[in-house]
């Protein structure tokens, strides 16, 4: 198989043979040649239906026509400039318009770029020195939110990763989700804490969705007390509609972040928030910031050309919500769980659906990994793992659901 005969040359050449440890499938992955609407072709002659979709960032589906013709013709004016382009003030306007409450917009070249300086524009802008993240919640792979989960609250964060020092994560603390007591709680004692980031519906572990009025509640508990709240709407920024889940909800955070779809299937990130705190973005303020690559051409006209096609087509929603819905109907009544909110959705192998990172834990991931395989070798392509959200995009026909659908029935 050519997929092994790279893999094994890959594993002399990149740690793990792989360039993110969530592609690291056994006992080899399978590697993409090319990709169409929702499919993927394999090195090895075969076709795919891909309800990964690069991990949320392909709403629309792979290679889709507005977004090529945009990519093809900034190619043409140039790729890297390293100075200010038009495109940036009017996609800003653009998300800003689209979440009330935000003012003002930083572009930057990653989702997890965007909430490193997030949590350190929410420290700048308070004076306060500690942050509070989610179990299970993922920021990114900085040194601030690679905290193990379950440390616990009253407990000092401990490292997730070899290099980071305990020091760093001695100022982020750790909630569970759906538990707006425990926030209460926390910042009644610790009155040094900055913000609390966190993925409005976790998407890492998930989709784990929120309880009735949580989002709101941690909303009016984090004003009472000076904190800042960032929603991490990376993956559900225009996932979940326009305006994400702070408008699905109705729930407006102090800073947002975004990645993912916004990019168009180019790397990409920002953040967003009230005039007041951006302000103290440098040069204007004295949170600094920088990037190369920040506001980068070919990722802006992707983004641009991805959110204006869902503009002109918001109808889409209610499309992506209706194919999810039709999953979860075909499956009937089995010993798991299905869950879905718009285009993500995820059976877990427990009984009861999860509410929080602990009981996500508890599904059988064994079981698990029977069912991925055996889903694959359907030429079914989910995200190799229990603990990471299935998309569907625009591009996946009826046919495509008819296939996932008895990919389901028969494989569980």
């Amino acid at each position: 198989m050519k997929s092994q005969e790279l893999f094994d040359e890959a594993r002399t050449l990149i740690p793990g043979g792989v360039s993110s440890p969530v592609r690291a499938i056994k006992p080899y992955p399978f590697y993409t040649a090319h990709a169409q609407d929702a499919h993927l072709s394999t090195v090895d002659g075969t076709t795919l239906i891909d309800c990964c979709m690069a991990y949320g960032p392909l709403l629309l589906g792979h290679a889709h026509p507005d977004i090529k013709r945009a990519i093809a013709a900034q190619l043409e004016k140039g790729w890297l400039y390293g100075t200010p382009i038009p495109y940036e003030p009017e996609f800003a306007r653009l998300i800003t318009n689209d979440h009330p409450g935000m003012d003002m917009a930083r572009f930057v070249s990653s989702g997890s770029e965007a909430t490193m300086a997030a949590i350190r524009l929410a420290r700048g802008f308070t004076g306060k020195s500690d942050i509070i993240k989610i179990e299970g919640g993922f920021h990114g792979a900085h040194d601030g939110v690679l905290v193990k989960a379950g440390s616990g609250a009253t407990t000092m964060g401990v490292p997730d990763s070899a290099g980071v020092p305990s020091s760093v994560v001695a100022h982020t603390r750790q909630l569970p989700y759906n538990d707006a007591v425990a926030l209460e709680s926390l910042l009644a004692r610790d009155h040094d804490i900055a913000a609390l980031i966190i993925e409005p519906v976790l998407g890492n572990i998930g989709p784990v969705l929120p309880e009735d009025h949580y989002l709101k509640d941690i909303r009016e508990i984090t004003k009472a007390y000076g904190v800042l709240l960032i929603f991490d709407e990376v993956i559900t920024g225009y996932r979940l509609g326009i305006g994400g889940a702070q408008v699905m909800f109705g729930v407006k955070p102090d800073i947002t972040t975004f990645g993912k779809i916004i990019g168009g299937g180019l790397p990409i990130g920002a953040f967003c928030g009230q005039r007041e705190i951006m302000s103290l973005v440098a040069p204007q303020g004295p949170v600094y910031q920088a990037g190369t690559f920040s506001g980068n051409p070919l990722s802006l006209a992707a983004g641009l050309a991805t959110i204006r096609w869902i503009h002109n087509h918001p109808e889409i929603y209610q499309d992506l919500d209706e194919k999810t819905r039709t999953l979860e109907e075909s499956l009937g009544k089995g010993t798991g769980s299905f869950v879905r909110i718009g285009s993500m959705f995820k059976y877990f192998f427990r009984e009861k659906v999860p509410t929080n990172y602990t009981e996500v834990k508890e599904c059988d991931t064994t079981a698990f990994g029977r069912f991925w395989q055996n889903m694959l070798s359907r030429e079914i392509f989910l995200p190799p793992s229990q603990f990471e959200t299935n998309f569907i995009s625009v591009a996946h026909s009826c046919k495509d659901l008819e296939s996932i659908a008895g990919g389901y029935a028969a494989c569980l």
